[in-house]
């Protein structure tokens, strides 16, 4: 089987991707992947989506999904992402909202170029493949959009780029409008998928059936009140994260730790938990196809080896760290994902005996943090780092399960619900519970996806039901200092903890990024009250 990698580097040297300029307004050259004559091979179609797996990710990978995801969901704090977990961001910030802004609308745009090439010029390709490549893309659109409803709220539904990309009066689209949108494409995706990847790493039907899981338990609360989801979206939820869980071969990984060491991932850097990450190359021409996730984020160079490891100021928050506190028995996700003193790591630096971590003013991250090029066979390199980036594991879908079982009753004991939720907590450690409720569900999906950029989009979802209980949550948050130091010779290990508390109440408003400033200069027309979307205009 030949590997997502090989189309990845044939699409990006023979097309050299330029589609959908920095502003999303401005119209993507419609000869982009068009040539008539490419589209008559199933490899060829496989070329054409590959990028799609990572180039157009960049630039919300490279830094908004660790600024979105875990500064504004209380994960992590750092030094130049404060004013995300603050909640105090300009419109007028062009190092994060607005690049993050662009990419989800770069990924829709591409997207929309593949699915009209594929129509227009793949005559004469089997239609299971026609269908997958189609599928493929809307996936993508989907899931960008999910996102920019989740950060943004109302926004453009653009689906169309010949006539919508220079429409200067373009208007934004309910919230209602969009998630209908989003569930439309991810459902055309489970049913056009096949159930194995063509290639490692590529979608599939379980891929869609996860995603669309996630995006019914979220719709299940939009505009609805605690105690009052909409049953139907959460029986969605629950049957299409059965069927992932029941029906594909997918399964957890025994050990928490080698989700996020490379070494330990099979040769496509994928294994059998995932069910959607970003497939980055170990190269870094063209930018873009590369992970810099390492480079700002290993605490020191001596770390990576290739002299980046520019992330010392960043940690976990002092919220994350009471956690562990008040939790020591979660001792096997909190080392796999942030540093204490004196915690050793052999994989890292293996030919050097490993790394110790000697405390600082800020527990530094771990996760996805992988060491040098030798201590992953060679691959890698400066701000490449070789390991993919999970955008929906087998260990969430389990939670999903159990939150749609649990839907709108206070606390649940039902052995299903139970059997999965606990399934996680094994595996990182912690005892087994007889009986769960949201919040126990909530933190339990906060500890196991720490530092993938998840914790804010589960915030903002409960917020849709129950927008005071979200804000009273985010106001308890400490955002502030503190200090760890191993206690010397303590077994159980033990450690000394000081804290300089500091709070960041959010409003319903500020839930909301505000739409970056050049937008709405370039597009007055995006101050406009949203309208619902014409689904009639889609073709399908």
């Amino acid at each position: 089987m030949r590997s997502l990698y090989r189309y990845l580097t044939l699409a990006i040297a023979f097309f050299a991707i330029q589609g959908c300029k920095d502003d999303f307004l401005d119209r993507p050259p419609l000869d982009q992947l068009t040539d008539a004559n490419f589209y008559r091979t199933e490899p060829e179609l496989l070329a054409a989506t590959a990028p799609l797996y990572n180039i157009v990710w960049f630039d919300y990978n490279d830094k908004a999904a660790l600024a979105f995801g875990d500064a504004r969901g209380g994960i992590m704090q750092s030094n130049d992402r404060q004013a995300f977990y603050q909640f105090s961001v300009p419109a007028t910030d062009v190092n994060t909202l607005l690049p993050a802004y662009k990419s989800f609308y770069k990924i829709i745009g591409q997207s929309n170029i593949t699915i009209d090439n594929v129509n227009r010029y793949a005559t004469n390709v089997p239609d299971a493949a026609k269908r997958r490549a189609i599928a493929e893309a809307r996936f993508m659109r989907g899931l960008a959009y999910y996102y920019l409803v989740m950060n943004w709220g109302a926004v453009p539904i653009i689906y169309d780029n010949t006539t919508q990309m220079a429409d200067r009066n373009i208007r934004r689209n309910t919230p209602e409008s969009v998630w209908q949108f989003i569930i439309r494409d991810l459902k055309y995706a489970a049913e056009n998928l096949g159930p194995a990847p063509v290639q490692q790493g590529r979608l599939t039907k379980w891929s869609a059936e996860g995603m669309l899981a996630r995006m019914y338990l979220t719709r299940s609360g939009l505009g609805r009140s605690l105690g009052n989801r909409n049953q139907s979206d959460l029986d969605s939820a629950k049957l299409l994260a059965g069927s992932v869980i029941k029906n594909s071969p997918h399964e957890l990984l025994p050990t928490y730790v080698d989700l996020f060491v490379s070494a330990n991932n099979n040769s496509s850097n994928n294994n059998k938990e995932s069910l959607f990450a970003l497939q980055w190359m170990p190269i870094r021409e063209p930018w873009g196809i590369n992970n810099s996730f390492q480079a700002y984020m290993a605490f020191n160079p001596s770390v990576t080896g290739t002299g980046d490891g520019w992330g010392a100021a960043q940690g976990a928050s002092a919220n994350m760290v009471k956690y562990f506190q008040d939790n020591p028995r979660d001792s096997i996700r909190r080392k796999a994902t942030f540093m204490f003193d004196q915690d050793v790591y052999p994989e890292l630096n293996r030919k050097a005996g490993g790394t110790k971590f000697t405390a600082t003013n800020i527990s530094n991250i771990k996760k996805y943090i992988i060491g040098t090029p030798e201590d992953n066979g060679g691959k890698g390199g400066f701000m490449t780092a070789f390991i993919n980036t999970y955008m929906l594991r087998l260990a969430e879908v389990y939670l999903i399960y159990a939150e749609a079982i649990l839907g709108n009753a206070a606390s649940t004991s039902d052995s299903e619900a139970l059997k999965y939720y606990n399934a996680v907590r094994k595996r990182a450690g912690m005892p087994e519970k007889t009986t769960i409720t949201f919040m126990d569900i909530f933190q339990e999906k906060r500890v196991e996806t720490a530092m993938e950029g998840t914790a804010w989009y589960d915030i903002v979802r409960w917020s849709y039901f129950d927008m005071p209980g979200a804000l009273k949550y985010i106001a308890e948050q400490d955002k502030g200092t503190y200090t760890v130091t191993y206690v010397p010779n303590s077994n159980p290990r033990s450690y000394n903890f000081t804290y300089t508390s500091e709070f960041y109440p959010a409003t319903a408003e500020t839930m909301m990024l505000p739409l970056p400033e050049a937008e709405k200069v370039n597009a007055p027309s995006l101050l406009l009250d949203p309208v619902p979307f014409d689904f009639s205009k889609l073709k399908d």
